[in-house]
C-alpha cells in the first residue's frame, strides 16, 4: 500500500486524503496548526468542484452550511446607502453555486477523514529523496520515509520551497493586498454585505445567517514595501496607515484589529509554475497554482485538484512519474482558465479614482431599471461559469492503490 504524506490540513489536504483513502492509499496529513483551523472568509464552490463534493457524498452537508447571504449594500462615509444588489449577483453566483465559510468546509472535510492519520502542531523541516521514497524530517515527530509527498500547504508552501526553490520564483503579485479578520457582530447586518469604497481602497463587513460575529475585509493597492507574511504587528500597523482617514465604520474596525481573531494579511498573488511535481513530490491547490482570492476560485481548484491527482495516481497504480504527469495534463487548462479571472475581477473590486467609483455606483443603481438586466448579469457571471466547468472530470472506480 502506497504511503502518502500530505502537508496541509486546510481544504486541498483533507480532500486529497479522502480520495487517496478511497483508492486504497494510506495518507498521512501533517498540519502546522494545533487543530483544524476555524474561522476564515466565505468561499465559493462552483461547477466541477460541486460535482467533486457530491461524489464524496458531502453535498448535502456543504449545502446546509450555505451562508444564505441576501443583499449587498454600498454605503458612503456616513453609512447612508448608495446602491444595493442581490448578494448572489454581487458574488458572481448562479444556479447551484454554494457559498460557505471556509472553517465550516474545513470541518466537514476533517469529519469525513477521521480514519486518516493527522499530525497536528507539526511541520516538515526537510525532504530527502531516496531510491524508493522520500525521507521526511519533521519539526517535532520522528523522521519517517513515505512513498510520495504532496504539498497542500498554501500560498507560502514549505514543500514547494524545499522541493522547487525560492518562493519569489513562483509568486506573481497582482498589485494589491488583502486582510480578513473576525470583528464583533454589531459591525455587521444579518446576511448582508456592507461595502465602502474609496480610491485605491475597499472595506467590507458582513454577517452570515445566525452568526454572532461579523467578518471584515480590507482590500488596497500594494505599498512600495510590505511586512513579511509572518510579521503580524507590522501588518496591523500598515493596515491602520493605509485606511486612515476613511469614514463609515472604518475607525472602529481599525481599533478592533489588535483583538481581532483569525487575522489574515497577505499580498494578492498567484502561484505560477512550469511544473507541479519533481520525482516523488507534487503540489496541489494553492501551493501549486493558487489563483489568488481575487479569482474566487481557490477553493474550487483545491477540491478539483485533489480529486484529479488521486484519480491519476490510482490509474497509474501509484507510479508517480505517470500519475503526476497525467494530473498536470488534465488540470493545467482548468487552472489557467480560473487564474485568468483574477485580474478582471480586481478591476471591479478596487477602483482607482472617485470618478470610477461614482460611475460604478450609478450603474448599480440603474441596473434594476435597465432593459436587458438579465443579459447584463449573464455577461458578468458567464466567464466565471465557463472557468468553473472547464474540465472533464475523470470517473475512476475505487482501486487497490498499491
Amino acid at each position: 500500500m502506497t504511503n502518502v504524506l500530505i502537508s496541509g490540513g486546510g481544504i486541498a489536504g483533507p480532500a486529497l486524503a479522502w480520495w487517496l483513502r478511497r483508492h486504497g492509499f494510506r495518507p498521512t496529513v501533517v498540519e502546522r496548526a494545533p487543530a483544524i483551523r476555524a474561522g476564515g472568509y466565505k468561499v465559493d464552490i462552483r461547477g466541477a468542484a460541486l460535482t467533486v463534493v457530491d461524489r464524496m457524498g458531502l453535498g448535502e452537508q456543504v449545502r446546509r452550511h450555505d451562508t444564505d447571504m441576501r443583499l449587498a449594500r454600498f454605503v458612503d462615509s456616513r453609512g447612508a446607502q448608495l446602491a444595493t444588489m442581490d448578494a448572489r449577483v454581487f458574488g458572481g453566483r448562479e444556479g447551484d453555486d454554494v457559498e460557505i465559510m471556509r472553517g465550516d468546509l474545513a470541518r466537514v472535510l476533517a469529519d469525513a477523514t477521521v480514519d486518516v492519520e493527522y499530525l497536528f502542531d507539526d511541520s516538515i523541516a526537510a525532504l530527502t529523496p531516496t531510491t524508493d521514497g522520500v525521507e521526511v524530517v519533521f519539526a517535532r515527530a520522528p523522521r519517517r520515509t513515505f512513498d510520495l509527498v504532496v504539498g497542500a500547504d498554501g500560498l507560502h508552501s514549505t514543500v514547494r520551497r524545499l522541493a522547487f526553490g525560492a518562493e519569489s520564483s513562483h509568486l506573481r503579485p497582482l498589485g494589491h493586498h488583502i486582510s480578513i479578520c473576525t470583528v464583533p457582530g454589531e459591525f455587521g447586518v444579518d446576511r448582508t454585505e456592507l461595502m465602502h469604497v474609496a480610491p485605491g481602497r475597499s472595506v467590507g463587513v458582513y454577517r452570515t445567517a445566525g452568526s454572532p460575529d461579523a467578518r471584515a475585509l480590507f482590500l488596497f493597492r500594494s505599498p512600495a514595501e510590505a511586512p513579511d507574511h509572518r510579521d503580524v504587528a507590522g501588518q496591523r500597523a500598515l493596515l491602520t496607515e493605509a485606511f486612515a482617514g476613511l469614514g463609515w465604520q472604518v475607525p472602529g474596525l481599525l481599533d478592533a484589529l489588535p483583538d481581532a481573531p483569525g487575522f489574515y494579511f497577505d499580498s494578492i498573488s498567484q502561484v505560477r509554475m512550469d511544473r507541479w511535481s519533481t520525482g516523488r513530490i507534487a503540489l496541489v491547490g494553492d501551493a501549486g497554482y493558487g489563483p489568488s482570492p481575487a479569482s474566487g476560485q481557490g477553493t474550487s481548484l483545491s477540491l478539483v485538484g485533489a480529486y484529479v491527482l488521486a484519480a491519476a495516481l490510482a490509474e497509474a497504480g501509484g507510479d508517480p512519474a505517470v500519475g503526476f504527469a497525467d494530473y498536470e495534463r488534465r488540470m493545467r487548462p482548468f487552472v489557467e482558465a480560473n487564474q485568468d479571472l483574477a485580474e478582471r475581477n480586481l478591476r471591479g473590486m478596487v477602483l482607482g479614482s472617485a470618478a470610477q467609483i461614482r460611475f460604478q455606483l450609478l450603474m448599480l443603481r440603474l441596473m434594476p431599471h435597465l432593459p436587458g438586466r438579465e443579459a447584463m448579469i449573464r455577461r458578468v457571471t458567464e466567464p466565471i461559469r465557463r472557468a468553473a466547468t472547464a474540465i472533464t472530470l475523470p470517473d475512476v472506480a475505487a482501486s487497490g492503490g498499491m
